[in-house]
């Protein structure tokens, strides 16, 4: 076994539902105790939510709501401060409850496509309209990931950080789906290497430390994100098609982690624990991949944050991954 594990067996995507910043935390650090993550609380409203929350933690860019969403403005008004003030009591109740932690800890932020796709200019089309304004957003974002990553150690010292970037839009971003501002057109597709060389600058704020990139959307693009030098990828697993076996085979035989999402993240009857792990040792068959390899490859997860789910229902599914992957790492045949 890694003496010095950079992840552990299981943990959550990041929203869970509620407004309790101790509560939440409390549940992740209970039921992960290898693993925890810190909560998003989207429930409290603007700013909570994984944009604005993300938004927040931009250096000399800054945002506010409009009815249309997220707009970036001048200076930082009451918008930007409620999001840091969350972020700051989610901070706090982390601190509380991780006292004497050493180990894996996982934060979330939305990484720099999914955000140029949400924030809109001041005209009122999205930043990715503007190929300088993407630049500036990811320079913006990885100067703000660098003092939230810096806040996170000097609170949890004993934590090793995994970064996870959220980055459900970025299939749309490179197939140019994603919608103007009226509706009727969608911004052209972004060069793909364009889109590699941004994840990879933003991954490079954490040198030291392992990099996720999450997309519960289907498709998604394994094999670019190795090559931007990411160290696990989280999806819904629900969503893989035979056609990506050979690029996960390569990312596992490359040693990038899997986070696997085999736990719906909405309200429903739960299989038991071996069951919810039937596909993935079905995957690992296919690929003709060493069952040994498994525990040391794959972290169980829900497929997307609990945010729609019941107080009870998500607290069910955070258990039900960890004990999922108790069961994959038992009985990996």
């Amino acid at each position: 076994m890694n003496d010095n594990p950079r992840f552990g067996p299981a943990t959550g995507i990041g929203s869970l539902p509620g407004q309790d910043a101790r509560e939440a935390v409390k549940t992740s650090t209970g039921t992960f105790e290898d693993f925890p993550f810190l909560p998003e609380l989207p429930a409290r409203g603007p700013g909570a939510d994984m944009i604005g929350r993300t938004a927040g933690m931009l250096v000399e860019l800054y945002a506010r709501v409009e009815p249309s969403g997220w707009r970036l403005g001048d200076r930082p008004g009451r918008d930007t401060k409620r999001a840091r003030s969350w972020l700051g009591e989610d901070l706090d109740a982390l601190e509380e409850f991780t006292q004497g932690y050493e180990g894996p800890l996982k934060v979330q932020a939305v990484g720099p496509w999914t955000l140029a796709a949400a924030l809109e200019l001041r005209n009122g089309e999205a930043v990715l309209s503007d190929a300088g304004a993407c630049r500036d957003l990811a320079a913006s974002l990885a100067e703000g990931l660098r003092l939230h990553l810096a806040e996170v150690r000097r609170r949890v010292p004993g934590a090793r950080i995994a970064l996870q970037l959220d980055e459900p839009s970025l299939t749309a971003v490179l197939r140019g789906q994603v919608r103007t501002a009226s509706g009727y057109r969608t911004h052209r597709a972004v060069d793909r290497q364009v889109v590699e060389s941004a994840l990879r600058d933003l991954a490079a704020v954490h040198a030291d430390g392992p990099v996720v990139v999450h997309s519960c959307a289907p498709d998604v693009p394994f094999a670019l994100l190795r090559r931007a030098g990411v160290t696990g990828v989280s999806f819904d697993f629900s969503l893989l098609t035979e056609r990506d076996d050979e690029a996960i085979g390569e990312a596992v035989e490359g040693g990038t982690r899997l986070f696997a999402g085999v736990v719906p993240g909405t309200d429903t009857a739960l299989s038991d624990p071996a069951g919810s792990v039937m596909g993935v040792r079905t995957l690992w068959r296919r690929l003709g991949l060493s069952p040994g390899l498994l525990a040391e490859a794959v972290t169980v997860t829900p497929s997307c944050g609990l945010a729609g789910a019941s107080p009870e229902y998500a607290r069910r599914a955070l258990a039900h991954c960890a004990r999922a992957a108790r069961s994959l790492a038992d009985n990996p045949e």
